[in-house]
């Protein structure tokens, strides 16, 4: 496997032979420990990892997708016809299916059928309750399913998940790190056509283009904000306001290659900034130096939170998190928050995000992506300037 950002080249497409096989195999033995028959995936990025079934087509909301997870062996896909194909091409092998859509019957008795077949009429069935978890099926379905099982007994899955999820393996990382490199070469380049009085609008534009042009697969995230000497608003889309001579302009993006995500911002004065933007960013820098410090194996979330906190000099512990974990999703579990105890591991890929409030409405975001390695921690995303960037 080629390691990103080393040598410009991309990482090979989908997974090593094997990776599944072992996230099913180390799933299956927290599942005996949890006394757990079946595990049932829902989502996109759980039915992903254990099958590596990647499509876009998790878009449309009409289609339920099922996978089972069995106490032993490969797991058993339960989903409609026209995926049929797509799902063979993974590693799973037993394939049902039913002629979707049809919302009187939306696989769920077929899935019904299909849990008995693998656990018998009473089985400890696993399903994600937890934090950050949904089910994506219609409620009705839900309460369909459990009819027809009346037998079974539900179990929270979301720790074994999130146990598993967590830790990436060499192929995760070294796609996490293409995406990264691709798009910090776009940030690097921005100085070169961002011009005040260009509108919001052409930025976000013309920065999704260059991540596409510069090998990206899709840029499904890009937010950011402006405003003089700072922004007040970095989750919305562009409306259409024209850069001025003294904003701070901040893009936060999450690109993807193969399926998984990068998750980081630049910020840049359009011509002079005032002091309290150019110390903000200052400041910012000296955080996110100090949280790489202190991601290193052992060290907790929380210690991440209050290395970044002591910069910043704050006591009070209102910001909500600086930082998650970043995978197949645009944000993960952990979040680095001042009561987070999650112990960092090696291969735990994670985003550090100090924010601070400049004056009342404006503010200043950094986030900058790393991966925790037993060597060392290792930047993912080429580090941002060290003094805020001026675009004349």
């Amino acid at each position: 496997m080629i390691q990103a950002g080393m040598t410009g080249s991309a990482p090979d497409r989908g997974l090593p032979a094997g990776e599944c096989a072992a996230r099913c195999t180390r799933a299956q033995a927290l599942m005996a420990a949890a006394g757990l028959d079946l595990i049932l995936l829902t989502t996109e990025p759980e039915v992903r990892y254990f099958s590596g079934f990647l499509t876009p087509f998790w878009q449309s909301p009409t289609r339920p997708w099922f996978l089972l997870l069995p106490a032993d062996g490969r797991p058993v896909a339960v989903v409609p016809r026209i995926g049929a194909v797509a799902m063979a091409a993974t590693w799973v092998t037993d394939i049902r299916t039913w002629p979707s859509p049809r919302p009187q019957d939306e696989g769920i008795s077929l899935l019904a059928d299909t849990v008995r077949d693998l656990a018998g009429t009473t089985p400890m069935l696993g399903v994600s309750q937890g934090p950050e978890s949904h089910l994506r099926l219609p409620l009705t379905d839900w309460n369909r399913l459990l009819a027809g099982l009346p037998g079974a007994v539900l179990r929270d899955a979301t720790p074994i998940l999130r146990q598993l999820r967590m830790v990436k393996s060499p192929a995760e990382i070294a796609k996490i790190a293409h995406v990264c490199d691709l798009v910090s070469e776009v940030f690097e380049g921005m100085p070169a056509w961002l011009r005040p009085g260009m509108s919001d609008i052409e930025v976000f534009r013309r920065f999704r283009i260059a991540c596409l042009e510069a090998g990206a697969d899709d840029v499904p995230y890009l937010v950011g904000g402006a405003g003089p000497g700072g922004y007040g608003d970095i989750i919305s889309p562009p409306q259409g306001r024209p850069l001025a001579p003294g904003d701070v302009l901040v893009l936060d993006t999450g690109a993807t290659f193969d399926g998984y995500f990068c998750d980081f911002d630049r910020n840049y004065a359009l011509g002079p900034a005032d002091d309290a933007a150019r110390d903000g960013y200052r400041l910012l820098h000296a955080a996110t130096e100090a949280g790489f410090a202190a991601a290193r194996p052992g060290n907790t979330c929380a210690d991440l939170f209050a290395a970044m906190q002591a910069v910043l000099g704050r006591a009070d512990g209102d910001v909500g998190r600086m930082g998650h974990g970043l995978g197949m999703q645009l944000t993960e579990w952990p979040s680095h928050t001042a009561d987070d105890e999650t112990v960092l591991q090696p291969g735990m890929v994670i985003t550090l995000e100090p924010s601070l409030d400049l004056a009342p409405g404006r503010m200043m975001v950094h986030e900058e992506n790393l991966v925790i390695e037993a060597a060392g921690t290792r930047w993912l995303t080429r580090r941002a300037p060290a003094e805020l960037p001026v675009i004349d």
